[in-house]
């Protein structure tokens, strides 16, 4: 028998108690597996990489594939200590499911339920993801080469619960669903001084705040306004003392892109305004980029107008067409190396995603799974 609406809960539930976080998922892996090995075996396969531990891939046999078809679910939680007073509430302090990765591997367990009781036609491919958060977890699996061979998808999805959305709605749109996400992080050499003497020191505060206001304007006039792009500094330091003169400081921030042209650009022009900034205070400026898997989730055009045709239509789904959101998801990565599609699910949360009181109504999952699980055998009917 597939996983019960009843049942399915339960285990979110029982996931939500075990948060652990990135490249640490170990009591979650042995938890899905356990799981997993309950189901018939049939048709069904668990494969482990000693490459990334707590990664779990899961293949089920098609009876007459045209394809291979890949589903992604996240598995680790966030650092947010959580503040909803449940009796399955976080067990591991200072560590929260708040980003609902436990319903997302939820949804993943009940649609392989399904096809272990009733055997698809293509074959499938369930990648259970570690370190999605941080450490790049879609990156690392694609560098290690794990997707090869039967693990190899010749399509991808997954889904991203949506705490703004109805439950049970699922949200997608072509184009892009996700912005990509690039770190920055800047350090200004200057000469530290005297304050009585400015003269005779080169301030990296004056110059931290030049470049901030020159960066600042990037966004505003070198890209199209009906474009996106974000270039946010949240992290300034410099100096010790008020009477002293900084010769050092360091920015750190976030650079943000509908594409990964619109990063691209926009990293080179800070490099350009770096350069600018070093000639006119006669000082040294280094900047350091870091973006690992997190490219914008750049949904592929047919896979994408397919499924959101089916969703439309289909008997007992609520879809809605849904905005492209400026946060960072590293689904995006393998979704340049993989067609695909990735789509919200609505869950009406009362608390935002990665908040201490993010709450998930937990009939969404049912919802999703049903959802899912039709779109999975009308795409093999083609």
């Amino acid at each position: 028998m597939s996983l019960s609406n009843e049942e399915l809960i339960t285990i979110r539930r029982d996931l939500h108690k075990i948060p652990e976080l990135a490249l640490n998922e170990f009591k979650t892996h042995a938890y899905l597996k356990n799981k997993i090995e309950q189901l018939p075996q049939t048709h069904l396969e668990v494969k482990e990489f000693s490459e990334l531990p707590t990664a779990l891939f899961v293949h089920i046999e098609g009876s007459d594939p045209k394809r291979t078809i890949g589903y992604r679910a996240d598995m680790d939680a966030l650092p947010v200590t959580e503040t909803n007073d449940l009796y399955y509430r976080s067990e591991n302090p200072g560590v929260m499911h708040a980003c609902g990765h436990d319903l997302h591997m939820t949804v993943a367990l009940g649609l392989i339920s399904y096809f272990a009781e009733n055997q698809p036609t293509d074959n499938l491919v369930f990648f259970f993801q570690p370190a999605e958060e941080a450490e790049s977890g879609g990156k690392k699996a694609y560098d290690l080469r794990l997707f090869s061979g039967k693990y190899k998808p010749d399509e991808f999805y997954g889904l991203h619960d949506n705490a703004d959305l109805g439950t049970g709605i699922i949200g997608c749109r072509n184009g892009t669903l996700f912005a990509g996400t690039t770190e920055v992080n800047v350090t200004i050499h200057g000469m530290s001084g005297h304050a009585a003497y400015p003269h005779k020191a080169n301030d990296a505060v004056v110059i931290a705040a030049n470049f901030i206001e020159q960066v600042q304007t990037i966004i505003s006039r070198s890209i199209d306004p009906v474009k996106c792009g974000v270039i946010t500094f949240g992290k300034l330091e410099a100096g010790t003392i008020r009477n002293v003169i900084a010769g050092k400081a360091r920015i750190e921030g976030t650079v943000r892109g509908l594409t990964q042209d619109m990063i691209e650009y926009i990293r080179q022009r800070i490099l350009d305004v770096a350069k600018g900034v070093e000639t006119s205070f006669n000082c040294h400026i280094d900047v350091e980029f870091n973006q690992g898997g997190y490219y914008p989730v750049e949904n592929d055009p047919k896979l994408t107008q397919n499924f959101i045709n089916y969703m439309q239509k289909a008997d007992g789904v609520k879809f809605q067409e849904t905005e492209p959101a400026m946060t960072g998801e590293d689904f995006g990565f393998l979704l340049s190396k993989f067609p695909g599609t990735m789509f919200w699910l609505g869950v009406a949360s009362p608390g935002a995603l990665h908040s201490v009181d993010f709450l998930p109504h937990e009939e969404a999952i049912i919802d999703g799974v049903n959802a899912i699980e039709g779109f999975l055998n009308y795409r093999m009917s083609m």
